[in-house]
C-alpha cells in the first residue's frame, strides 16, 4: 500500500513524523514524502522515498523582511499559500494520479496537501505538531480585538486570492477551508489530550499520540551543579542583545548555562563568553534536556514538549502569537513562568531563581511527562493512517 506524506521545512514539523513513517515501513507499506531538500537526509534515513518540491514555493526565494511577514500578514500568507498549491497542481497531481496513494498525510501547515488530496478525492490525513485548532482552543492565543480587527480587514482580499483557487477546481469557501479542521477531518496529534487544550471538544477522529521523539546517540553527563538551558529555536533566534543579557545575569552564579545562538549570529560578536557558559551554533537539544534543571525557551511546540517529556519546567518567553499559545498552555497547567523582562539581567536571573525554589513548578512537569509516556506514539499514528486509508 501507498502512503504520501507533504510538510514544510522545519524540524520541528518533520520529525514528529519520522518514527511514524518507520512505524508504516515496518507494516510493509511504501511510503513517499515531499518536502525540501533541507530535510532531505533525514527523511531518507527513515527509509521514506524522498522528493523534494522546492521550485514550486514561492518561500524559497523570499527576503528575511518577507520571512517575517508571514506570521503576521494574512494576507500575504494566503498568496504564498495560493502560489505553493497552484505551482505543484499541474506536477504533483499528474504524479498523484499515476501514484495512486492510499492515503495523503499532510502537515497542518503545508495546507496544499489537504487541498489536493480533496481535488483528488483521496483520503487525508492531518499530521498536527502543534494543538489541535478550533474555535475553543483558540481562546489560548488570547487574540486581541486589534489583530480581530485587521482580520476581518483582510477578507476581501484573501477571498479575491482564493478564486484563484477556485478557477482551478479547487472547492474552497474560505480561508477556514484550507487553515482549520473540523470534527469530521481524521487527525493525528503529537501532544496527550491532557497537555491539549479543549480537548474534550474534539471527536474521535483525532488521535492524540503524544510527542513522538528521536533516541540521544550521545548522552551528555550530568552536572553537580544546576544546568540552565537557553535556546530561541532555529527561527526567530537573532537576539545578540537577550544572550549578553544572559551572560550578565548568570556570569557570577554557581551555574552551568548552555546556550546555542543559531546560524544568524557571529559568536565573536558577543563578546568574552563567562566561562560557565557553553556556546554554540547548535547543540543537541535532545541530549541537553536530558541534564537540564530548568529551560529559557522560546515555546515553540517541539521544543516545550521535549523538555516536558523530560519533566523540565519552564521559563517561557514566546516570540510569536502561536508560541504564545503554547506558553499560555504551559502557564495554566502551572508548569512554568513567564519571563516579563528579557532586557533585564537581574530580572532573568531572578525567574529563573523562582522556578528553582518552586517545586510544584517540576511536579506539574512531571504530571504532563506522565500524560505523554500514557500516549500511543507512532505505532498508535500508523494505525489511525491505515484505518484512514483502509490498510490495515
Amino acid at each position: 500500500m501507498k502512503v504520501v506524506f507533504f510538510c514544510i521545512p522545519a524540524h520541528g514539523h518533520t520529525n514528529p513524523t519520522l518514527g511514524v513513517v518507520k512505524e508504516l515501513i515496518k507494516n510493509n507499506h511504501e511510503v513517499y514524502y515531499y518536502s525540501y531538500e533541507s530535510m532531505r537526509e533525514k527523511i531518507k534515513s527513515s527509509g521514506a522515498k524522498f522528493i523534494p518540491c522546492d521550485k514550486f514555493d514561492p518561500q524559497t526565494t523570499l527576503t528575511k523582511e518577507d520571512k517575517d511577514k508571514i506570521a503576521k500578514d494574512l494576507v500575504f500568507s494566503t498568496n504564498l499559500i495560493v502560489d505553493m498549491t497552484l505551482g505543484l497542481d499541474d506536477a504533483i497531481l499528474k504524479e498523484m494520479q499515476e501514484l495512486k496513494p492510499d492515503v495523503i498525510v499532510g502537515d497542518s501547515m503545508a495546507f496544499w496537501a489537504k487541498l489536493i488530496a480533496k481535488k483528488l478525492n483521496i483520503p487525508f490525513v492531518s499530521s498536527t505538531t502543534t494543538f489541535a485548532f478550533n474555535k475553543y482552543s483558540a481562546r489560548v492565543m488570547k487574540q486581541d480585538k486589534i489583530s480581530f480587527f485587521e482580520l476581518i480587514k483582510s477578507i476581501p482580499k484573501i477571498n479575491k486570492s482564493l478564486n484563484r483557487l477556485r478557477k482551478k477546481g479547487y472547492e474552497v469557501k474560505s480561508m477556514l477551508d484550507i487553515i482549520g479542521n473540523d470534527n469530521n477531518t481524521t487527525t493525528i496529534v503529537y501532544t496527550s489530550k491532557y497537555f491539549q487544550p479543549y480537548s474534550e471538544t474534539f471527536s474521535d477522529n483525532y488521535a492524540f499520540v503524544g510527542p513522538i521523539l528521536r533516541d540521544v546517540t550521545t548522552p551528555l553527563e550530568k552536572s553537580d551543579i544546576p544546568t540552565i538551558f537557553i535556546s530561541l529555536g532555529t527561527v526567530n533566534n537573532d537576539n545578540k542583545n537577550f544572550y549578553k543579557n544572559c551572560f550578565d545575569a548568570f556570569k557570577d552564579e554557581t551555574v552551568k548555562v548552555i546556550m546555542p545562538v543559531g546560524e544568524e549570529i557571529d559568536i565573536k560578536n558577543l563578546g568574552e563568553i563567562p566561562n560557565n557558559f557553553t556556546v554554540e551554533k547548535y547543540v543537541d537539544q535532545m541530549a541537553v534536556l536530558q541534564i537540564a534543571d530548568v529551560f529559557i525557551t522560546h515555546c515553540g511546540m517541539n521544543s516545550v514538549s521535549e523538555a516536558l517529556y523530560n519533566g523540565i519546567p519552564l521559563i517561557l518567553f514566546p516570540q510569536t502569537a502561536e508560541q504564545k499559545g503554547v506558553a499560555n498552555r504551559v502557564k495554566e497547567l502551572n508548569a512554568g513562568i513567564f519571563l516579563e523582562n528579557a532586557s533585564n539581567p537581574s530580572d532573568i536571573k531572578n525567574t529563573v531563581m523562582k522556578v528553582f525554589e518552586n517545586t510544584t513548578l517540576k511536579e506539574n512537569a512531571n504530571k504532563i511527562k506522565q500524560s505523554f509516556l500514557e500516549c500511543g506514539g507512532a505505532k498508535e499514528a500508523a494505525i489511525f493512517i491505515e484505518k484512514k486509508g483502509n490498510l490495515s
